[in-house]
This record gives structure tokens, C-alpha cells and sequence, in this order.
């Protein structure tokens, strides 16, 4: 069976807190923190082990912060494998004002990266990945990496899967169909918009901008999450919409990351694309049940996935 691997060039030690309120000039007193381990790839990988699957997270740890965050990652249900980073690991936090019940978060920028460091990284790569496994490549690029970056991987590792859930300067390069293209490359309703120049309103509308970015070759398959109405996916296979299932929302953070989690399980267990489609929305759901970065939980998907409907557009 193929292995699932992602990677996190950027990871953060997500520190979290509270106050009475957020006000400037003034000391804010705050509660409690806490310390979890954040970045896209940790994330899927996360997601993925609370499914049942395996895992394998690649992540780039640095400095005292680095080596904090790789105790937290240690002590979670998935395989590590760590990379030198340039430079200390980034923090980044979030406060929230108790009475306004809003939250505040502060994202920092991490290490500058070389183009001899990501040649290192690539390097290594090829010694770790084996042919068939599932790449993820999610959330934010470190500063330094270029545009080209996911080329570069394909690239580098033709025999492997390279599933891509980015943004920014990353995605529009993508957009221009360089080769090698990768497997899969997942974006949102804002980031598809601003790609077409349209505002996308329709499921038809999403499901046919993604059917000419594969006829472009920009990816074999791509889909468009559209937030409460579900995701949209173009491939060989046809166009199809899958509903976001669940009509009550805890907390949406990291639902983009658990679809990716249940999406590249289903690839893993030889589903078709419209089956891994329908786990990865089902994920996306269960997530939005949890409270924090809690993530999904298994029953909970097992149960959004009875309740998602699949629709050939």
C-alpha cells in the first residue's frame, strides 16, 4: 500500500490564550495558554491518524522553539520524520477577548530558505519517498521558497502522487500549467475566484472552471471547496458535487485540512476519485463538530459520511 507523506517547510508552535479584552497600550492580563503543534501538513497528518489511517509527517524543526515543537509531535499518533529548518521555528498565537468572543491571531513569518537549503531538502526527499506514495504539500510556503516550488517537487519525484492544498503566488503559478503538474491540487471558492476572474456562483459554474484547469493541465484533479454547499470536482471521471453534510458549525478550524486527511485516505485505500471526494467532505464535517483544533473525530465521520450525497454535475 502506498504511504501517506506530508510536509511542513513552515510549522509553527501555535500558543493560544485569553483576556477580559483586547485593548491597546495597556498589559493584558491573560489566562491559561496552551501549545499545539500547527502548519497544514501537521495537520492532515493529524487528521488522517484520528481516521484509523497511517501517516507520515516530514516537517522542518529548528532552534529551541523547533525542538519544543518536535516533543509535541512526538507524542502524536503519526510517523516523524524531521528536516533541518534555516533557522529558528516560528511561533505563532492567538488571544481571544472573552467579552467580545473574538478571537485574534498572529501569524509570524518563519526562517528565509535558500535555493541550496530547498536543493538539500529535495535531496533527501528522494531518499524518503517511494514510488506511489501520496504527497501532501498544504498550508503556507516558508519565505525564500519560490513560486516553482511545486514543480520542483514533481520534478524531483515523478513516480510519487502530489496532492496540493496552497494559496498565494503558489497556487497562480500552478495556474500556468507548468510541467510536471501534480495529481491533485485542492483551493478554495476565494482563491478559485480570484484565479478565474469570476465570481463562480454556482456549483456548475465552479465544477466547470476546474474542468479547464485540468484540460490546461494544471493538475489531474481539482477541486473547489465552496464553504456550507459543499466541494466541487473535476477529473477524467466528470464533474461532480459533494454536499458539506453538516448543518451545525462548533469550530471550522482545520476542516481544509481534515478533507485533505480524508480525501488522501480514500486515494490510499483505492477508492475512486468521487469516493475519496465524498470521505474528505465527510472529514471536513466531522471537523466542524470539534471544538478548537481538535480536528475530526472518527465517529463523527463515520456518521457525516452516511449523511454526504454525491451528484454527477
Amino acid at each position: 500500500m502506498s504511504r501517506i507523506l506530508t510536509v511542513t517547510l513552515n510549522p509553527a508552535l501555535d500558543l493560544a490564550t485569553s483576556t477580559p479584552a483586547v485593548v491597546p497600550n495597556q498589559k493584558l492580563r491573560c489566562g491559561p495558554e496552551t501549545a499545539e503543534p500547527g502548519g497544514g501538513g501537521v495537520n492532515v497528518a493529524r487528521a488522517v491518524s484520528q481516521l484509523g489511517g497511517t501517516a507520515t509527517a516530514v516537517v522542518a524543526l529548528g532552534g529551541a522553539t523547533g525542538t519544543a515543537l518536535g516533543d509535541l509531535l512526538r507524542a502524536l499518533p503519526f510517523d516523524l520524520i524531521e528536516v533541518p529548518a534555516p533557522g529558528d521555528t516560528r511561533h505563532s498565537f492567538a488571544v481571544t477577548d472573552t467579552a467580545q468572543n473574538a478571537q485574534y491571531r498572529f501569524v509570524l513569518n518563519g526562517p528565509l530558505w535558500s535555493d541550496v537549503q530547498i536543493a538539500t531538502f529535495l535531496e533527501q526527499m528522494v531518499q524518503t519517498v517511494r514510488s506511489g506514495d501520496l504527497l501532501i504539500l498544504s498550508g503556507s510556503m516558508p519565505p525564500g521558497v519560490s513560486p516553482g516550488f511545486v514543480t520542483q517537487v514533481c520534478d524531483t519525484l515523478p513516480n510519487c502522487n502530489v496532492v496540493v492544498d496552497t494559496s498565494g503566488p503558489h497556487l497562480h503559478a500552478l495556474a500556468q500549467a507548468p510541467h510536471p503538474a501534480p495529481a491533485v491540487l485542492r483551493m478554495d471558492s476565494h482563491e478559485a475566484r480570484d484565479l478565474s476572474g469570476s465570481m463562480l456562483e454556482t456549483q456548475r459554474e465552479s465544477a466547470s472552471f476546474a474542468e479547464s484547469l485540468c484540460r490546461k493541465g494544471v493538475a489531474k484533479t481539482i477541486i473547489i471547496a465552496r464553504g456550507k454547499d459543499g466541494s466541487v470536482m473535476a477529473d477524467e471521471s466528470g464533474l461532480w458535487h459533494v454536499t458539506a453534510a453538516n448543518t451545525h458549525v462548533v469550530s471550522a478550524i482545520g476542516a481544509g485540512d481534515s478533507f485533505v486527511g480524508g480525501f488522501v485516505l480514500g486515494l490510499q485505500q483505492k477508492h475512486s476519485t468521487p469516493e475519496a471526494l465524498c470521505m474528505g467532505s465527510a472529514a471536513a464535517a466531522a471537523a466542524c463538530l470539534s471544538e478548537g483544533t481538535q480536528l475530526c473525530n472518527y465517529d463523527d465521520w463515520m456518521h457525516m459520511r452516511s449523511q454526504t450525497k454525491l451528484t454527477r454535475l
